[in-house]
Formats: structure tokens, C-alpha cells, sequence
């Protein structure tokens, strides 16, 4: 019986939906986690698509208000599953008290919320919870392991908290290994720009990511109303992802590019969207890493990203892209798209970006996760749970 407990995993994520980056990464370190041997328990309070057969799902529907108010309420649940039956090791994939390993997904809230906010925001209880939980993963006594995606995420965790440098655990890039494609990409470019109605000359923008306020959609349709007549009216923006259009379809008529912008929603032919596209953008508000960069780059297309991307220095390091200057400047964005555009060596931009993929390893995120994991079960006797107060 004991045995049996120090093989159980507790997995614990808000909620699930099938497009989100970091409900991906769960699933694929999860189900990696399984196939060692160990039973995977996954607590959550909203599971969106299809459910793994072998996983064992538990459901909690939070009745506060308020965002925060709901995020404590399934916190408190949560530690009561796990009290009653401890676990070899909780992973949490949000902020909370309690947690053996934390893969960080999202960026820093306390340097958010002292860098975008006034005075008055850090005095309200939304603030003050979320910075109690996350200081009790990254603050300096706490014990919780940490799983990060890029030195740009660690940095202003270490500058807020202190956190020690021994507890967190860096990871490599997750490029799924289907994204390294090897189909004829002038053959698949054509076939999917004719469904479109695009013309051999016409220029197709692709923005790609769900919770698009995040990613920057807004920015990147300014982008295109900003482009030269000309330019403007033979090129399309292409969005693919999942979330509410109307305020961006709204944004755009405003702007007069209503019939430039085309929403696609989620898909799961990802390589052939982008080998369809001149350019990918992604001024994105906050990315902890950015794996659609990743992407681009094994597809051979040029991407124009915003510098707080975790991933962007694979741009740079491959020169298969642009990467803009923080503080985010819509007319710098507007100039080099526009610029991206009309270059007559965007392709071989590209090229070398698929070239960078071949050659290195972007690949390797799933299994370094689970290595982590594995030797904190090791560690971990389980004498005493967390503290989850």
C-alpha cells in the first residue's frame, strides 16, 4: 500500500481547455509521467475537449465571484483531497500554497502589478491574495521546486522574492516533434492560400495564439491598418486560436481593415497555416516562453515578435526574425511589419530559421519535466505534506 501511495501524483491545474499552451504542456507531462508507472490525478474546476481514458479527471466548480474568490476556493479544495490522501508530489501548473514542483507558465504577478498599476490596485484583496500565493512558491523560504521556461521569467521572480537559484530548474523548449515538418511547403502554401482567395502577390499575416489581449491582437491589427495603402489592401491577417472575436472584429471595422481580417479559430493543422503565411506576429503583452515562435521557425517563417517573449532569443540567434525593443512601441511594430513585408530576402530569412531547428534541440521540455518530478518523489518521503494553510 505504501508503494502504491508514493506513486501517486497529484496534478493541478485551474482549468483545461485544449488550445491553451500551458494545458498542453500538463497533458504531454502527465501522460509522460503515467507511462513510467505512476498514477496521475488531475484536479481542476473546468475540463473543455476530450479526456484521457487513463487519466483520472476530478471536477470542482468554485461559487465565488471574483476570479480570485473562485481561485481560493478550489486552492482550499484541493488541499482537501490531498490532505486526506497525500501524494507522492503535488505539481501545480497556477500559483498556490502547498505545492511540491510548480511548472511556471505564466510570468511574474508582483512585478505586473508594481510595473502596469498604481497604488491603489496593491491595496485591494485581488492583489493581496495573488501575491500571497505566489510568494509562497517563489519566496525565498518557501520549498516548492520550480520549473522555468526562459532566464527572462526567472529574472523578476529573483528580484521580487529571492528566490534561490538551487530551487529552480530550468527546461528546454517543448517544438512537438509533428511541428518538424517535412511536407512540400510550396505545394501546401498554395492549396491553403486559394482557400483563402489570396493571389500569388498577395501578403498573408498569421497571428496565432488563444487569449488574444495576451498575445496582442489588437496590436497587430493597428499594425495592419498602419501598412501603406498599397501593401494594405494585398494583405490579409490571419487569426487562428481560441477566445471571444467580437471586441477585435469591432476593432477592426473601427479601423477600416474589417474585410483584411479573417478568424479561423482553433485548428489542429498548425504546420500548414504557417508555411501558408509571409509572417508570423506575435506582439504579445506577456509570454513567459512562446512556443509558436518555435514553431515558425521549424515552418521557415519569419516572425516579428515583442522582447518579453521567453523564446525570442532563438530569433536572434537564428536571425530568422525580429524582435522588438521593451517598452512595446506600436509605431516600431507598424514600421517593421511593414518593412518584414516588402523585404526581397524574407525567405531565406526563413530558411535559416528551419535550418536553426534542424540543428538544435527544441524538443526536450516533456522529458526534462518529468525527470524533475521523478527525483522529487525521491526525495520526498511524504512524513509531513506541504503546509497548506
Amino acid at each position: 500500500m505504501e508503494h502504491e501511495r508514493n506513486k501517486a501524483l497529484a496534478f493541478c491545474l485551474f482549468e483545461y481547455f485544449p488550445y491553451g499552451g500551458q494545458q498542453r504542456d500538463m497533458l504531454q507531462i502527465a501522460l509522460a509521467c503515467q507511462s513510467r508507472g505512476y498514477t496521475v490525478d488531475i484536479y481542476t474546476t473546468s475540463w473543455k475537449g476530450a479526456r484521457p481514458e487513463s487519466l483520472r479527471v476530478h471536477l470542482h466548480r468554485p461559487w465565488a465571484l471574483t476570479n480570485h474568490g473562485r481561485m481560493r476556493e478550489y486552492h482550499a479544495w484541493v488541499a482537501r483531497r490531498v490532505t486526506k490522501a497525500p501524494p507522492a508530489c503535488v505539481i501545480g501548473f497556477n500559483k498556490m500554497p502547498g505545492l511540491d514542483l510548480y511548472y511556471a507558465a505564466d510570468g511574474c504577478y508582483a512585478a505586473k502589478a508594481r510595473e502596469q498599476h498604481g497604488r491603489l490596485y496593491r491595496l485591494g484583496p485581488r492583489y493581496r491574495q495573488y501575491r500571497a500565493f505566489e510568494e509562497a512558491v517563489f519566496g525565498r523560504d518557501a520549498k516548492t521546486l520550480i520549473l522555468t521556461l526562459s532566464q527572462a521569467q526567472e529574472t523578476p521572480y529573483v528580484r521580487y522574492y529571492g528566490t534561490p537559484a538551487h530551487r529552480m530548474h530550468r527546461l528546454p523548449p517543448n517544438l512537438a516533434q509533428d511541428r518538424m515538418t517535412e511536407q512540400e511547403a510550396p505545394e501546401v502554401r498554395q492549396i491553403f492560400r486559394r482557400t483563402l482567395g489570396l493571389q500569388e502577390d498577395d501578403k498573408l499575416l498569421l497571428q496565432l495564439g488563444s487569449r488574444f489581449r495576451t498575445k496582442g491582437l489588437d496590436r497587430s491589427i493597428r499594425a495592419l491598418a498602419h501598412l501603406p495603402q498599397a501593401l494594405r489592401a494585398r494583405t490579409r491577417l490571419c487569426v487562428v486560436g481560441d477566445d471571444v472575436e467580437r471586441p477585435y472584429i469591432r476593432l477592426a471595422r473601427r479601423l477600416g481593415v474589417a474585410d483584411r481580417v479573417v478568424f479561423l479559430g482553433p485548428r489542429d493543422d498548425v504546420p500548414r497555416v504557417l508555411m501558408a503565411a509571409d509572417l508570423l506576429v506575435h506582439p504579445a503583452r506577456q509570454e513567459a516562453a512562446g512556443i509558436v515562435l518555435l514553431e515558425a521557425l521549424a515552418c521557415g517563417l519569419p516572425v516579428v515578435a515583442s522582447g518579453v517573449c521567453g523564446h525570442a532569443h532563438y530569433l536572434e540567434q537564428a536571425r530568422a526574425g525580429w524582435v522588438l525593443p521593451e517598452l512595446f512601441d506600436q509605431d516600431v511594430f507598424d514600421r517593421t511589419v511593414g518593412a518584414a513585408l516588402l523585404r526581397a530576402d524574407r525567405r531565406e530569412v526563413g530558411r535559416r530559421g528551419a535550418e536553426f531547428a534542424r540543428r538544435v534541440n527544441l524538443c526536450g521540455m516533456v522529458e526534462a519535466a518529468v525527470e524533475v518530478i521523478e527525483a522529487a518523489t525521491v526525495q520526498n518521503t511524504k512524513s509531513e505534506i506541504q503546509d497548506w494553510r
